[in-house]
């Protein structure tokens, strides 16, 4: 583990390699006491370095057992754990070196590198793993063709792969065995992957547009092959899907997915071999959840679309991480779009970007889509990389028009295909595309913060005028902001309920529906509007901004009834319940009741009855903001109690007032046929679920809710009952007893009990600790299992507001205790969850000093890692 304060790295820094390795061979002998590993390498001095230049290879723990130049026995060389320095070097352009390593994957608990865990060998390699295997220029622009032979034990590893194409295999004698990949497409080695192990297989194959037979396989446990048959239909899917949409075909003959149980990761998208965390591969009615149905769903697209925008144009250097990433989120959003309810999936996109990233923006861990500075590259796997990203290159469609944005996409695969590319090598494409100049659109990749758009709307004599007011916040790194350009997409709305039209528009760019807000300052009128509209803004989310804009709570209803775009209805539903909960908060804090007015109660149950809605789309709707959401909007001097309180009164005035009909909707609801994973199947048990929640704060709440539970056919229902009882009625005998009775069912299905670790951690209430400290004692809970951490731990810190944010502050003081004590064999896992303290300074101000307290006793430990550090430091900042 890294515990030095970690070397600052900077954009502006980067230089090219004086040298490349077109091609490696590698050897692995796997074995559990020692694991040797000879690496063959080809390496070419890049034209222009001088002979005499030092070829200096990246390592990280490593023991070096041998190293010949070209077959001539020992170089000059100077080998130190991370780093090996080869001088003297032959005056020919190109050279072999071969390395042999040492490695013990059993002792290897961050899970970096290659490590073997529940009896498998396996890699994780991005961003910095291979170093942990052998001696190599670890960086991304290095591209090689990879050759790989695996050795072992019969027995113990019957299963060997890795990237590529199988191209050899066989006996060895004494009960050993190989096999030989070949991948084809030079490659960086953050993509390099092994697996070797004794697992089950789940087969299937796909043909190509052109007629190709690839063969498809998902290695998962014994016993558990049929609970991958979902995974394997949305690979299937997502194949054909990607060469529908963006004309992308596979490119291997085979294409294997491994799912394992200890994983940093969600999944890796490594060229043929997409390891997985098991949580996103398994999946049948009695083990996961509709969330968990869906997210398999899109997970799998994710890697899978990562083969074009990640392994066959690949990043230059980790600054550029969202050239893959955010853009393979946008296909991955795009594609689930596709598959399930374009309006719904797009109101949960922006609910996991407000409830994740809009924190990360307005905090101290603030940074830009591509950062231009890091000291740990593991802390920047970000919700600013990732679901940011996505929302920049959904903009850029909507700046250029489908059809263009279509065609800068095929011009960027045909001009980048096999290279390493930057975010201006991209933008480049659409500008050639689109005739467009994109560098102020450009500017949404280098500048953080949320941008800020404030409103003033006024009507007279047929022409509507809009004073647009643009700003971005500072955040630590950067002070002074540019302007933005933010398209924001819009619609006028007369009294009839229909789209009204205008004849002219000046002071700003208007066209396709979208305000296209460049300046600070923009007076946009609209010349020819028959009536004064109600204004429809920011449809479908256009721009990831905020708005301030004065909008009277009859103007929001009328939106919820008759806006065309669905996320603008529920965007306005969600902003009447937002402000009734800030009111609210504020009466508690000022001594007084939280009071809210019918209409918004009547509103709620006219949502949750209009069949012409579409289920799932009705449950977002009805689903309060979180206690989380409501305290951003605060957004300072906030106590979580309040908050709470604000929440869980408003929530029982909605259902004391929709008794009647939210009973009759919870009946009808009620699925009595075989279980189906689709989406309308799914929306309707998340509407009835939701329903279920409301219904429990009333009187006999607590015997619907155990009735659900018992009666329960399927896992998405049963978690509901059981979070349902737990939540509303905890610490009853009959919450005691569901919760032992889903341990005892699922004892021996660690996914589940997950599920069973995370209601529990995220029950509100004054002993929400007590039970956490409890439940770390729990046989069936490991500090070395990053789900089970995530699911206890993680949950809590970020789920838990009251729990995590005790007045006291011991909870504050727990978390510091167990991140250093996770920190020590899994340092990536302890800083992403020290940035649960990213929003310490919006809390009141005790608070404030004991959340401060904690990140500095964690500072002042000994042996902090870097990755840790750097998550505390920048909090401190």
């Amino acid at each position: 583990m890294r515990t030095d304060t970690g070397q600052l790295f900077r954009l502006e820094d980067y230089r090219p390699s004086d040298y490349l390795i077109p091609q490696i061979h590698l050897t692995f002998r796997l074995a559990r006491d020692t694991t040797t590993v000879v690496a063959d390498l080809t390496v070419e001095r890049r034209a222009g370095t001088e002979a005499c230049a030092p070829l200096v290879l990246d390592g990280d723990g490593l023991k070096l057992k041998r190293i010949e130049l070209d077959g001539y026995g020992n170089p000059a060389h100077e080998a130190t754990s991370g780093k090996l320095v080869l001088t003297n070097l032959p005056e020919a352009r190109s050279f072999r070196l071969l390395i042999e390593t040492e490695l013990d994957p059993d002792r290897n608990k961050a899970l970096m590198g290659l490590y073997r865990s529940n009896g498998v060998y396996c890699t994780q390699c991005e961003p910095e793993g291979f170093r942990r295997i052998t001696y190599f220029l670890d960086r991304p622009d290095i591209l090689s063709v990879y050759h790989v032979r695996i050795e072992a034990a019969k027995a113990e590893a019957p299963l060997l792969l890795s990237n590529g194409n199988p191209v050899a295999g066989g006996e060895l004698g004494d009960g050993w065995h190989f096999a030989e990949w070949h991948d084809p497409h030079p490659k960086p080695s953050y993509l390099f992957a092994l697996v070797a192990g004794d697992l089950g297989c789940l087969r299937d194959s796909f043909t190509t547009m052109s007629g190709r037979t690839v063969e498809l396989a998902i290695h998962v446990e014994h016993g558990k092959e049929k609970l991958a048959a979902y995974a394997m239909d949305a690979l299937k899917r997502s194949m054909k899907w990607d060469e529908d949409a963006f004309g992308r075909e596979y490119d291997l003959d085979v294409f294997n997915i491994v799912a394992v149980s200890d994983f940093n990761m969600g999944a890796m998208e490594n060229k043929g071999l997409n390891i997985f965390n098991d949580k996103y591969v398994l999946a049948d009615e009695a083990t996961a959840t509709d969330t968990d149905f869906a997210n398999i769903e899109a997970i799998i697209a994710h890697e899978y679309f990562h083969n074009w925008t990640g392994n066959r144009i690949t990043c230059r250097d980790w600054f550029q991480l969202c050239l893959k990433e955010g853009l393979t989120v946008f296909r991955d959003h795009e594609f689930s779009a596709d598959q399930r309810s374009r309006g719904v999936k797009r109101i949960a996109e922006v609910r996991t970007l407000r409830a994740l990233q809009f924190p990360e923006d307005q905090g101290p861990l603030a940074h830009p889509v591509r950062p231009r500075r890091y000291r740990e590259i593991n802390n920047f796997y970000t919700a600013t990389v990732y679901e940011k990203g996505s929302e920049v290159v959904r903009m850029l469609r909507t700046i250029l028009g489908a059809e263009t944005f279509r065609s800068g996409m095929e011009l960027y695969f045909e001009r980048h295909d096999g290279q390493a590319c930057t975010i201006e090598d991209f933008l480049k494409v659409f500008e050639d595309a689109s005739g467009r100049d994109l560098s102020q659109f450009g500017l949404w990749y280098n500048q953080s913060g949320t941008p800020n758009l404030t409103i003033k709307a006024s009507y007279e004599a047929g022409t509507l005028t809009l004073d647009i007011e643009q700003s971005v916040p500072p955040t630590p790194s950067e002070s002074r902001k540019r302007a933005m350009h933010i398209p924001l997409a819009f619609g006028l709305i007369g009294s009839d309920g229909k789209e009204t039209g205008f004849t002219a528009a000046e002071g700003a760019t208007v066209e396709n529906g979208v305000i296209h807000v460049r300046k600070r300052s923009h007076k946009l009128r609209f010349h020819g509007v028959p009536e004064r509209p109600v204004l429809s803004l920011n449809r479908g989310f256009s721009a990831p901004v905020t708005l301030a804009i004065e909008q009277r709570p009859e103007d929001l209803a009328f939106l919820v009834g008759h806006d065309s775009d669905p996320f603008g209805r529920w965007q306005a539903f969600n902003t009447l319940l937002t402000d009734a909960l800030i009111a609210g908060y504020r009466l508690l804090l000022g001594g007084k009741e939280a009071n809210y007015q019918k209409d918004i109660a009547k509103l709620a149950g006219r949502i949750a009855t209009d069949a012409t809605l579409e289920p799932a789309y009705r449950a977002l709707a009805l689903t309060l903001p979180s206690e989380a959401d409501i305290a951003r909007d605060i957004g300072r001097d906030i106590d979580p109690d309040a908050v709470l309180a604000a929440r869980s009164t408003l929530s029982a005035f909605i259902a004391a007032a929709n008794r009647e009909p939210f009973g009759k909707l919870y009946e009808e609801l009620e699925d009595r046929g075989p279980f189906r994973p689709d989406a309308a199947s799914a929306g309707r048990r998340a509407l009835r679920n939701v329903v279920l929640g409301y219904l429990a704060r009333l009187e006999g709440g607590a015997d619907i809710a155990e009735r659900h539970y018992r009666t329960a056919t399927n896992m998405t229902d049963l978690i509901a009952g059981l979070g349902t009882l737990a939540h509303e009625h905890a610490g009853s005998p009959r919450t005691d007893a569901a919760l032992a009775d889903f341990a005892a069912r699922h004892a021996t299905m660690p996914l589940a009990m997950d599920k069973w670790f995370q209601i529990q951690s995220t029950t509100p209430g004054t002993k929400a600790l007590e039970t956490v400290r409890a439940l770390m004692r729990h046989p069936a809970f490991h500090i070395d299992n990053p789900n089970r951490v995530r699911a206890l731990l993680g949950t809590f810190s970020t789920g838990n507001q009251t729990g995590f944010h005790r007045a006291d502050g011991t909870a504050y003081a727990f978390f510091a205790d167990a991140l250093l004590e996770i920190d020590g064999g899994n340092p990536q896992l302890s800083a992403r969850l020290a940035t649960a303290f990213r929003s310490w300074r919006s809390l009141e101000p005790a608070r404030q000093e004991k959340a401060r307290q904690a990140l500095v006793s964690i500072a002042g430990a000994n042996s902090v890692s870097v990755d840790l550090r750097d998550i505390v430091e920048r909090s401190l900042a």
